[in-house]
């Protein structure tokens, strides 16, 4: 086990953590929303105490424990662990930074014994214990049994219900109100269906995600939805302008480099975008590195049926651009190419990344490639947004602008890998940096920065696509395993770059929060 920081070091780890003011203007929303806005705060922080016992069985006795401690560093300790939501350092491969804990995060979190093995579980599972809301126990016999979050967590739940009750009463919004009628009912009940449909079809000044989504957390399989919350305003003048995406992404799908059996002849039309500005996030939203965007639901039934809803965190990317990427730039680009970094590609890109998470492939894949689906998904979000970005420039429907858009994701993807290669998001960006350098696509120069070749990127991009897509199609497991073990780790060019990078911060803190 590494040594347990101490209070300088710890210092430096909290200090990769940029503190910023989000700034969400709330003074347009009506009386009644107004006041529904502090019930949602109320019940977003409900959601921390959940994930808290999702990370881990130990976290709460930890946490109350770190807040007795007053000196240095126990304030030091216990901030950072509000940071991570946990003890373990997210930034340094969940390495323990408190005594007295795992040397590691559990791969399996709180929602599997730590005792149980993948061949025990696939023994013995059923689509219930193979589900996004239910935990696996031992029961008085030693054997395993699923628990239902609602059972699981039934305290917890029963007061968020409670909250989103009351604030569905304050607002006259009539989506708003059935979204969160119906997501209480679903915490009680265990069935989310009817309430993800709903929050698919929510169009109010106020837009919140609040439930369990997110797989990440479940590094055995990828199975277990965590809850998280986040609470925000929508940016009505934003989210005008990305109506066109939506309304090509039909046209992106049918002309993907995939075969075209496998591509999705009718995507949801009624699939919306959102651009908005972050008052709060808790639980899975907030831990580590902050959520820039995301496209859910997971529920593979709705994403057939209705396609993936996209929310674009807006002030959230705002603060990342500016205190991270910027500088990043700074170092791995030349003087001349720092000109091209634009926020509005970074900006746009995100969106096209989220949009086309409900594009391509949507048979199982989750099931077919288990725990290497996130970051094969990731990486083939990432590099499917590059290649519609092309497209609609291609077809005149975006003012041409590859030279920003390369030259921004270029230097992006840097700041991405500083959150190590041991997550989906780091994992997939290695797999894509990689493989673009093989291509000749990216390029190392001898002064240790990096440039795009604009000759062979785009067909570089293409091809990585279609071998992504391809994957997912039909479910090759070996393939993506192969393809990550081979691509998905750090090389030493890249070791090199990011061992220039250490004092710039990793990722943003939000005051909010």
């Amino acid at each position: 086990m590494a040594a347990i920081p101490d209070l300088a070091k710890l210092n430096r780890m909290i200090a990769r953590f940029a503190r910023v003011e989000l700034h969400a203007d709330t003074s347009k929303l009506s009386a009644g929303d107004q006041k529904a806005l502090a019930k949602l705060l109320d019940a977003a922080r409900v959601i921390d105490d959940i994930f808290l016992n999702q990370v881990w069985s130990g976290n709460a006795a930890l946490r109350a424990k770190l807040a007795q401690d007053t000196s240095p560093l126990g304030k030091a300790r216990l901030h950072y662990f509000d940071l991570n939501k946990g003890p373990w350092s997210e930034l340094d491969d969940h390495a323990a930074f408190l005594p007295g804990v795992p040397d590691k995060q559990l791969p399996g979190a709180n929602f599997y014994p730590s005792d149980m093995t993948k061949q025990e579980f696939e023994g013995w599972a059923n689509d219930a214990a193979r589900g996004f809301f239910s935990i696996v126990r031992r029961g008085a016999d030693k054997k395993l049994q699923t628990v239902p979050y609602s059972a699981a967590y039934k305290d917890d739940l029963t007061r968020a219900a409670k909250l989103l009750d009351e604030a569905a009463a304050l607002t006259s919004n009539k989506s708003l109100q059935d979204f969160l009628r119906l997501r209480a009912k679903a915490f009680l009940s265990n069935d989310y269906y009817d309430s993800d449909v709903a929050w698919m079809k929510l169009d109010a000044p106020i837009d919140i995600t609040i439930g369990p989504y997110e797989t990440y957390m479940d590094e055995i399989f990828g199975y277990k939805a965590a809850f998280e919350a986040y609470v925000t305003l929508r940016d009505d003048e934003e989210t005008a302008k990305l109506k066109m995406f939506a309304d090509h992404l039909q046209e992106i799908e049918n002309n993907l480099p995939l075969d075209p059996k496998f591509r999705n002849p009718k995507i949801g039309a009624l699939a919306p975008i959102r651009v908005v500005n972050q008052v709060l996030a808790t639980g899975d939203g907030a831990h580590g590195v902050r959520t820039a965007a995301f496209n859910l639901p997971n529920d593979e039934r709705i994403v057939k049926k209705m396609g993936s809803k996209r929310v674009m965190l807006k002030n959230v990317q705002e603060a990342k651009f500016s205190k991270t990427l910027e500088p990043i730039a700074a170092r791995v680009l030349t003087p001349e190419e720092r000109g091209d970094l634009s926020f509005n590609a970074f900006f746009t890109h995100i969106l096209a990344h989220e949009m086309t998470h409900g594009i391509g492939p949507q048979n199982n894949v989750r099931q077919s490639l288990k725990e290497l689906h996130s970051a094969i998904e990731e990486a083939k979000a990432d590099a499917t947004g590059l290649f519609m970005m092309q497209y609609l420039f291609d077809h005149k429907l975006l003012p041409a602008a590859e030279k920003p858009l390369y030259t921004t994701f270029l230097a992006s993807s840097f700041r991405t890998l500083r959150f190590g290669v041991h997550e989906a998001h780091g994992k997939g960006m290695a797999l894509q940096f990689n493989y673009l350098m093989e291509k000749g696509a990216f390029v190392a120069r001898p002064d240790g920065t990096f440039a795009v070749d604009f000759a062979k990127i785009q067909p570089a991009v293409r091809d990585l696509v279609h071998d992504l897509l391809t994957i997912e199609a039909t479910g090759d497991y070996a393939g993506a395993k192969k393809m990550l073990d081979e691509l998905g780790v750090l090389r030493p060019a890249l070791q090199q770059a990011l061992a220039k990078l250490t004092d710039i911060p990793t990722d943003i803190a939000p005051l909010t929060n």
